[in-house]
């Protein structure tokens, strides 16, 4: 609406700069983007240990040798098992710890 009653170089890039700091504007302005959608239900787990998490807790001091923890967690029964190892293990005996 400003360019049909005055013009000068940058008008646009102004006017655009002036109504995006606008507090108002930025309240009121509409949404352009498309709603998230609806909200779903997690799957029901029925054996317990069939989706587990697995996690590192790193850089612990050393204690009894370790300085590593491996946390492998159960979502179906929220049982935590804490395996305590080192930074140097290999991914085999990762493997078998787990």
């Amino acid at each position: 609406m400003v360019t049909s009653n005055f013009w000068w170089p940058g008008v646009t890039k102004e006017v655009k700069k002036y109504v995006e700091s606008c507090d108002a504007y930025q309240r009121n302005k509409n949404c352009t983007e498309v709603p998230a959608g609806k909200l779903m239900s997690n799957a029901v787990l029925e054996k317990s240990w069939s989706y587990i998490m697995a996690d590192f807790i790193t850089k612990l001091p050393l204690a009894q040798g370790y300085d590593m923890i491996l946390v492998a967690y159960d979502r179906m029964t929220k049982i935590t098992h804490f395996v305590p190892t080192t930074e140097k293990t290999l991914v085999e005996e990762i493997a078998r710890l787990f």
